[in-house]
């Protein structure tokens, strides 16, 4: 193995995203391997339904593997590569590490800081798009002194676009194109709770049905359905926060976006998965449930 034709690649872990993005690659002839220790039985069924085979402990996953992708919920990103730091050490050969999560730049090159140390390759990554098999090949965006291991991956079933060796600019791409589709979808929420508490929800949505028809198709086809996904997207709008604050734009924004998914996190709907969660409710059953929880996030 070279670091340009990686062989087994680990999916650190496998949730909606991670076990997609090793379904394809397993499909494209690679040995998709994780570390289930620990792990609960959904992550387990979904390893299973990727075609990931458990290999063991982190530090197996670390001895097994030519490159690593960490994808899972930004918050436990540094956390996950400080215990794959400790897994390597020791090791003479060493697996490229790719952090996928939704992270701002700062807190990838934090990570990078702790692989150099550690004499870690790694590689910066934003991914766009819905998981693979989803509609249009989902996009790795990547950054880094040396891509080359990622690259390899592309057209099996996903996009690697290559954005230079600069750590963090794969992670800003990320943050400002989320800073929008979630942003959005938080405004749409925070915009519908409020007319609910003010009595004004039903002659509101009337008036986008006449004057606002495409937003108002936004509304119906996500709102009803971000509990699910609410309390992993709370880290990922402060990530954006700190982004934009460092780029010198308000953080205000996105600080309120994660208040919305806080007060989402809290509905009884928030105990759903994405295979569970009822797909026909719609914004009647929704918004009043969401604007009986606002007052609950504020105690």
């Amino acid at each position: 193995m070279t670091n340009s034709s990686p062989q087994t690649v680990a999916i650190l872990m496998p949730g909606d995203m991670g076990h997609a993005v090793g379904r394809v690659l397993s499909q494209n002839g690679l040995d998709i391997i994780t570390a289930l220790a620990g792990r609960s039985a959904r992550t387990a069924g979904l390893a299973q339904a990727g075609g990931i085979r458990d290999a063991g402990t982190l530090a197996d996953v670390a001895q097994a593997a030519d490159l690593v992708l960490s994808i899972l919920p930004p918050a436990q990103a540094v956390n996950q590569a400080r215990g794959f730091v400790n897994a390597v050490s020791g090791l003479d050969r060493k697996p490229v590490y790719v952090d996928c999560n939704a992270v701002s730049p700062a807190t990838a090159q934090s990570i990078a800081d702790l692989m150099a140390d550690a004499v870690v390759p790694f590689i910066d990554a934003g991914i766009i798009g819905m998981a693979p098999g989803k509609g249009t090949a989902t996009r790795f965006y990547v950054s880094g002194p040396d891509t080359t291991a990622i690259e390899s991956l592309n057209g099996m079933g996903i996009d690697v676009i290559p954005m230079g060796p600069v750590v963090g600019r794969a992670s800003a791409i990320k943050m400002v194109y989320a800073g929008l589709t979630k942003g959005t979808w938080t405004l749409h929420t925070a915009v519908l709770m409020a007319a609910e508490r003010l009595g004004v929800r039903q002659e509101l949505t009337k008036e986008f049905a006449f004057s606002q028809k495409a937003a108002l198709a936004g509304m119906e086809r996500t709102v009803p359905r971000l509990p699910a996904d609410a309390g992993r997207w709370i880290g990922e709008m402060e990530e954006i926060a700190a982004t934009f604050d460092q780029a010198g734009v308000t953080s205000g924004f996105h600080d309120g976006a994660a208040e919305v998914f806080r007060v989402l996190e809290q509905t009884p709907f928030a105990e759903e998965t994405r295979e569970s969660m009822d797909p026909d409710r719609d914004l009647d059953e929704a918004i009043p449930v969401f604007a009986e929880y606002l007052d609950q996030q504020k105690k």
